[in-house]
This record gives structure tokens, sequence and C-alpha cells, in this order.
């Protein structure tokens, strides 16, 4: 028995923030964001809906999702860099409104790696035998920490939430190989000082090659190739991040998401939201081979390769 997801929710904000309503706040265009980054609109959430909200809002339809109880759940970790406060952690916040009395909880900072990060660390616990099911959720409100007068970040950043719940799936199915690296040599290409900085030709470059040869590496290790892939979910941090990413894997158009155009980058957030918007559009079926691979601030990136089903 491997382990594999058993469940997902996410929660995206109401409020569309479109490009057209950037142009009125600075001085960008339509046209600039879309070729060079692929977002036509993203969300932001209210003052009242903070990180912790949206998780809960994620896990809410996770557990739903898996047929599960809160008290069922044995650890909570959630991926975030922007946490309501620095502490209690999102992730105890959580527990409380969940009622997920029996569960260990911790928050993981890997900033856009950081849901590739929780997956992983989950199955260790699974796998082990110390836990049976663990609820990872990615959330982020990256609008509190945007410059909103810095037209090249503020162009890429949206808010929402994505969570799973993992457990022992059939055999065969689940996460069948990953990776996780850092570069902390990086760090000084993207971080938060009051705001997200980002020198973004040195992310560009890092993320083209890493996002590639971390998908290729997950692959060798399950001992499959490109032709065994059936998805990708990359992080959704650029379109021509993701389009590189999508012909170092040799796959066609229809076998990527690219939610991105809708909610922009939301962080820790991507990949799951990705997974679920992927899955009520029916591109994801039981046995298929996923490869999600992200990248993050850090710097850092992970990739799983993961069989479908429960």
């Amino acid at each position: 028995m491997g382990a594999g997801i058993i469940g997902v929710g996410r929660y995206v904000p109401e409020k569309v923030l479109t490009n057209f309503d950037l142009e009125k706040m600075m001085d960008t265009s339509d046209e600039w964001i879309r070729t060079r980054t692929g977002i036509e609109e993203r969300r932001i959430a209210p003052d009242d809906i903070d990180t912790s909200n949206m998780a809960y809002f994620a896990a809410e339809r996770a557990l739903q999702d898996a047929g599960m109880e809160a008290k069922d759940i044995d650890l909570i970790l959630v991926a975030t860099v922007t946490p309501d406060r620095p502490f209690p952690s999102v992730a105890c916040m959580l527990q409380e409104r969940l009622g997920a009395v029996n569960a260990a909880a911790l928050d993981i900072s890997a900033a856009c790696a950081g849901f590739m990060y929780g997956m992983v660390t989950a199955a260790q616990f699974i796998d082990t035998g110390a836990y049976k099911y663990i609820l990872v959720v990615g959330a982020d409100k990256l609008s509190k920490i945007t410059d909103w007068t810095d037209r090249n970040t503020a162009v890429l950043f949206g808010d929402g939430a994505g969570a799973v719940v993992m457990g022992p799936v059939s055999p065969g199915r689940g996460i069948l190989s990953f990776e996780l690296g850092a570069d902390g040599t990086g760090g000084k290409h993207l971080y938060k000082d009051e705001y997200i900085v980002m020198n973004g030709r040195e992310v560009f470059k890092f993320a083209v090659r890493q996002m590639g040869e971390s998908s290729v590496r997950v692959l060798e290790k399950a001992g499959l190739t490109k032709d065994d892939v059936d998805f990708l979910i990359p992080h959704q941090a650029n379109i021509r991040i993701v389009e590189a990413a999508r012909q170092r894997l040799e796959l066609p158009e229809e076998k990527i998401s690219t939610t991105i155009r809708r909610y922009g980058n939301t962080s820790a957030a991507s990949i799951p939201i990705s997974l679920v918007e992927e899955l009520e559009a029916g591109k994801i079926h039981d046995d298929d081979l996923i490869i999600m691979v992200g990248f993050g601030g850090g710097l850092t990136w992970g990739a799983i390769a993961l069989r479908w089903g429960r």
C-alpha cells in the first residue's frame, strides 16, 4: 500500500481582478501581461478572509471528498508563506476550526514548492505506518505581501487554497517517486522584505531548467519514460515556464494544466487548485500517471510522479 490522494478540495476568492483592472491601477496593459505571463485574471481575498480561512474552506471540501471526518486526521501540514501571524501556525488554527482533535499540526515554508514538500513529507509518515491519514494544504494570500505599485510583480500573484487528504491507496497507485531540492545561493533572487522582491530574469532561468530536469528525474526514478505520462501539473508561475516543462516532456497541450490564465500565481496553492480544476474537467482518470512539479523562493523545488486513484 503506497501513499496517495483520497480526497481533494480547493477555494478561490470571489473577487476577480482582471488585467484591465490593473491597467487603471498602474502603468501596464492587458497585452503586456498576457504575452509575458499568460495571466488574464486573478482572485483577490477580502480583508476579512486570511490564509487560515481559505485553508479551512479547501480542507472542508477535501475531507468531504474523501468521505472522512476531521477526527480521522492524524496530521495537518499547511504549506504557506503568508500565515495569519508568525504563531500559532495556520495548521493549528485549522486544527481547531475543523475539530481535528487527534491531529498533530505544523506549517511548512518552502514558498511555491511548499505543496510538493508537504505531500512528500506526508508520504513518509504514511509509508512508515506512523500515521494513516494526513491533510496537506497549500494556502497563500499573496495580495497582502504584494507591492501594488510594482508592475513587475503585482501582475503575477493571486490568492487561493487547495487541499488533499492523503492515506494508503491500492497497490501500484499513489506516489511512485519524488524529488525535493534547494539552492540557498539563489535566495537573493526571490524574497519578502516588506513586500515580494523578485529578480524575474534569474527566477525564470532557474525555473525553466529545474521544472524540466525534475520532471524527467522522477520519471527515471520510477522506471518510467516521457511516453508514460498522462498529465502534467506544473506550478502556475508563468505560461512560458509551463510551456518549457511541457516541451521537455514532449506532451501535447491537452495533457498539461494551464490554470494560470484564470488564477495567476497562487504560490503553494497553485498545484492543488489545478489538480481540482483538471479533475472536475474530466482530464484525470484512475491509473493515469500524473507529474506534479513546483519551484519557489529559497530557492526550492519538488516533483512527484503519482499514479492516480485510491
